[in-house]
């Protein structure tokens, strides 16, 4: 070849197309293929996200939320894996999947978290086998359980004291032949014998009246009437049902509203409660001289305790939950072989209580000190600091309230309530 066809040769750019498309198949050939596998992942990636929505949604049905926790669990790792079986060019395993429930009072939250791989169609050219791919979904339901109340009152007489500091002073100054004053409205039907020094000898209930004292005890009697119209409308706004059942405890236990009563026909019934009527000091009745031995913690709770069936989940098609609602000044004044016992009431039958799956609502009205009065300094102040602490351990956890002189019953009564609903848990 000539000097001449060598220059033309290499002068010659109509191979250069061809050069050009040549270098080019191998972006081209990686962008079509990552575009490819990329839309395929997407696609995948959409319907295993459809898969755990499915799968959360179907943990908290309300048959599910019925059963405990665990239920939800399997529930949705069934729904998800089954969806799953259905997606072509996916890579998944089982235990790819996490499936969490945790319950918080009324409310189960679920969620699902998984990954899986995308196949891809253009491996070689892409350099990777799979396109990995993850996601989450998660569903929150809230229940409103079903539950029975069992109120135990204490109407024995410590609790016919003044509900008020002015009202405390204004007995104690107008019953100064009393041991030196007596702030309890003790209700008497023979008050003539232990001459108390009062008007007409009436006895300190109808003193009380006389000079317009509130006691403790009628607060007591409107706090639960108006308690029963507090679970009305909280049954309204959950859409659950509430069964009440009232009574008040002293020697024994007495039934103000049968269980089951619905909180209206109770509230009705609650306006009865008042204060034990004793015939005279020391004497329960005109043929019971019994040492003014008046509360018997033991007695209540253990009748209670016979009067509560076995408890349920409170969801649909199960027995309710139960609780008992305990409202007293924490005394134990009772027999006990053959002896006037006042001590601290044994908490053993709270704990009783408790282990059958019931939870207990305590409401201590304050024992206050009376140093003014012979009878409280001798036998009550001893262990009068220790009340509230004993009163407390009876209570489930979360459900102790405390109400002193002054303060509202009602609305301690109230809170107690709702914290009670608030924190019942979905399943035992």
């Amino acid at each position: 070849m000539t000097v001449a066809a060598l220059r033309r040769f290499a002068g010659d750019r109509k191979g250069n197309v061809a050069i050009i498309f040549a270098f080019s198949l191998m972006p081209i050939a990686l962008l079509t293929g990552m575009g490819v596998d990329y839309t395929m992942a997407t696609q995948r990636k959409a319907e295993l996200d459809a898969a755990a929505d499915a799968a959360a949604l179907a943990a908290v049905t309300p048959t599910l939320m019925a059963q405990p926790s665990a239920a939800s669990v399997t529930a949705a790792q069934n729904m998800f894996n089954s969806q799953v079986q259905s997606i072509p060019g996916l890579s998944y395993a089982a235990a790819n999947l996490s499936v969490n429930a945790v319950d918080n009072g009324l409310n189960r939250t679920v969620t699902v978290s998984y990954t899986a791989s995308s196949q891809n169609t253009f491996a070689g050219v892409l350099g990777q086998s799979t396109w990995a791919l993850g996601g989450s979904s998660q569903s929150t339901a809230s229940v409103a359980p079903n539950i029975d109340f069992y109120l135990l009152l204490d109407n024995s007489p410590s609790m016919a004291i003044a509900a008020t500091t002015a009202g405390i002073n204004t007995m104690v100054n107008n019953t100064s032949s009393q041991g030196g004053g007596c702030a309890f409205a003790c209700h008497e039907t023979n008050p003539s014998a232990d001459h108390l020094g009062n008007p007409n000898n009436e006895d300190n209930y109808t003193l009380a009246k006389n000079l317009g004292v509130v006691t403790r005890i009628q607060n007591l009697n409107a706090a639960t009437q108006s308690l029963m119209d507090t679970a009305t409308t909280v049954m309204a706004n959950y859409n659950s049902k509430y069964r009440m059942g009232i009574y008040t405890f002293n020697t024994g236990v007495n039934t103000i509203a049968a269980f089951p009563s619905t909180p209206s026909s109770a509230k009705t019934l609650a306006a009865g409660i008042d204060v034990l009527t004793v015939y005279k000091n020391n004497w329960l009745t005109s043929n019971n001289q019994n040492n003014d031995a008046d509360t018997d913690f033991e007695t209540a709770m253990s009748t209670i305790n016979t009067t509560m069936p076995a408890p349920g989940s409170g969801m649909a098609g199960q027995p309710p939950q139960e609780v008992l609602f305990l409202v007293s000044d924490g005394v134990d004044d009772s027999n006990k072989n053959g002896s006037r016992n006042e001590a601290l009431f044994d908490t053993s039958w709270c704990t009783t209580v408790k282990n059958r799956g019931i939870r207990i609502a305590v409401l201590y009205t304050t024992y206050l000190p009376l140093p003014t009065n012979a009878w409280y300094n001798s036998h009550i102040a001893p262990f009068q600091p220790q009340i509230a602490g004993n009163m407390q351990k009876c209570a489930s956890a979360g459900l102790y309230f405390q109400v002193s002189t002054d303060q509202d019953i009602s609305a301690a009564m109230a809170a107690l309530f709702q914290q009670a609903v608030a924190t019942a848990r979905l399943v035992k």
